[in-house]
């Protein structure tokens, strides 16, 4: 099986699993350390644990919790990937709910799930402005309200919370050519990540870290329309970790990419006109 780490923090660690199994291999046998969430993106393979026996697919959710073992098999077809977030005790005592729900062993494909581990798959990848950490522990939160059968109340700031969220988007915005996470932020909010990610979202509308990203191409479009300062020192500048990915995420929200929203800045108009529908 081959591992790639793609997110470690104090809080969660993020790995995605490769395994090339077939049904001619001899099951392999495994125990769980913490608590764990399994999302299946292709393949299947079939899991014995505490909870039963159960044959997972594309959409279902294996889910460990300490000292559970289990073992896989791959009976029907040759191997699968798994998107899969490791979670520290803090967290899980922040998820709320009773400790029993991680004791399904696993979840069939449910949409509710679904649709946050391929939002999870498309942050993992770079694709979107909402952060690998955010949507685990939006994941992870989901998975306690299915699980516990119960609908987490939205969050009513008050005004001290309204007022850390502005003061946390003020330290971001700040700090945004730096490297940031959830918890730095949270931290600097004196909140755990999960609420925190709660609080900032009801405040304010965006995640942290989009509104991190989105700071980032504030800037950066500040920079382009200002001076003649190379494209690529003004994606290092701003805080983005590398050129393609700065101007991926700036076409997309501008709907060209950095060098033509440069000469539209210097008089060029025709070119929004044409790529943004100016009128």
């Amino acid at each position: 099986m081959d591992a790639t780490a793609l997110l470690t923090t104090p809080s969660m660690t993020v790995f995605e699993f490769r395994c090339d199994a077939g049904p001619d291999d001899t099951p392999f046998e495994e125990c769980r350390t913490g608590h764990s969430i399994a999302y299946v993106r292709s393949g299947s393979f079939g899991c014995h644990c505490r909870a039963g026996f159960f044959e997972l697919v594309a959409g279902s959710m294996l889910i460990g919790a300490p000292g559970q073992e289990y073992t896989c098999t791959h009976e029907h077809v040759s191997g699968d990937v798994c998107l899969s977030f490791f979670l520290s005790e803090h967290l899980v005592d922040s998820l709320g709910g009773q400790r029993k729900v991680w004791q399904v062993g696993a979840t069939p494909p449910l949409p509710e799930l679904m649709v946050l581990g391929e939002l999870a798959q498309t942050a993992a990848d770079g694709n979107s402005d909402i952060g690998l950490d955010e949507v685990g522990q939006i994941l992870a939160g989901r998975f306690v309200d299915v699980a516990s059968g119960k609908t987490r109340k939205p969050a009513t700031p008050t005004a001290r919370d309204r007022r850390r969220a502005v003061e946390a988007a003020l330290w971001i915005d700040d700090n945004s050519h730096a490297e940031l996470d959830l918890e730095q932020a949270a931290k600097q909010a004196g909140l755990s990540p999960f609420h925190f990610l709660r609080l900032f979202s009801s405040v304010l509308g965006v995640t942290p870290h989009q509104y991190l990203v989105r700071s980032r191409l504030r800037h950066a479009a500040r920079l382009l329309t200002d001076g003649d300062i190379a494209v690529t020192d003004i994606a290092y500048d701003v805080g983005f970790g590398d050129l393609s990915n700065f101007v991926r995420t700036f076409h997309r929200a501008a709907g060209v990419p950095p060098t033509k929203f440069r000469q539209a800045s210097k008089g060029e108009r025709k070119i929004l006109q044409e790529r943004l529908a100016i009128n």
